[in-house]
């Protein structure tokens, strides 16, 4: 199967905690979600996929090439957006573009006025006077003025109001549907991804305890279900009955 991103056993131990073994790929024009809990290690995947972190041991393949050998090459065609993140918070977004833009072989600025229309983004505002949501949509004009192939998102949602998230998860699926472009995103908002993913790699203790597609995943974890409540399980009654047992498996005193 062709793959935009493949994670072959990426293993990081620090103090107290590790990565394991964490494997998944996600095809074109997908959307995956990676989900956990907090502090199960969604973040320290997605920074060990873009060498912000060294991995002590496994392989990313991105586009077909080892990323870690082409890392600059594959990183023209990619676009990261952290939640969160202060990005020149004193700097009009005029200034902050206009430096990008030159880190970037393939920037295309007639898409970026077009995304920046259609976010209706003052580009005249400094980055610290945008609201959570703008910030991200800002970012997202950046990415996808250099026509990123792949996104990668951590917790771009957190932090928002239920409208602007909604608004957000559209914006992702019609830009999988308009571009040629694939999305990983982590999230600990199980609600955004049952509206708009079509793969789900849920991430338990620094291990993946499941990746699949969203129909096979949610089948995998029927046995959850109890005489009580027979009927499907959300995203979030999953993640509720699995940590629970592990909770169940330990010895409180």
């Amino acid at each position: 199967m062709e793959t935009v991103l493949s994670v072959q056993n990426i293993t990081k131990h620090y103090p107290g905690f590790a990565l394991e073994n964490i494997s998944f790929s996600l095809a074109p024009k997908r959307i995956m979600g990676l989900i956990g809990k907090n502090g199960a290690g969604k973040s320290t995947t997605l920074k060990s996929i873009l060498n912000m972190v060294s991995p002590e041991n496994g392989s990313v393949t991105m586009f077909q090439k080892n990323f870690y050998q082409y890392e600059k090459e594959c990183k023209q065609r990619i676009g990261v957006v952290f939640g969160g993140i202060d990005f020149y918070p004193l700097k009009k977004l005029s200034t902050i573009t206009a430096v990008t833009r030159k880190f970037y072989t393939n920037w295309d600025q007639a898409q970026y006025q077009k995304y920046v229309k259609l976010f209706m983004l003052e580009e005249s505002k400094k980055f610290k006077e945008l609201s959570n949501g703008m910030k991200v949509k800002y970012l997202l004009a950046l990415a996808l003025s250099h026509h990123a192939a792949l996104l990668i998102l951590d917790e771009p949602t957190s932090g928002l109001d239920p409208v602007s998230r909604d608004e957000l998860l559209h914006i992702f699926r019609q830009i999988v549907k308009t571009e040629n472009c694939s999305i990983l995103f982590s999230t600990h908002i199980t609600s955004d991804l049952d509206r708009c993913t079509d793969d789900i790699t849920y991430i338990q203790n620094g291990r993946v305890l499941q990746s699949a597609d969203k129909d096979t995943f949610l089948r995998s974890f029927e046995h959850l279900k109890t005489p009580q409540d027979p009927g499907p399980l959300t995203l979030e009654e999953i993640m509720l009955r699995t940590e629970r047992s592990e909770w169940d498996d330990d010895t409180i005193i």
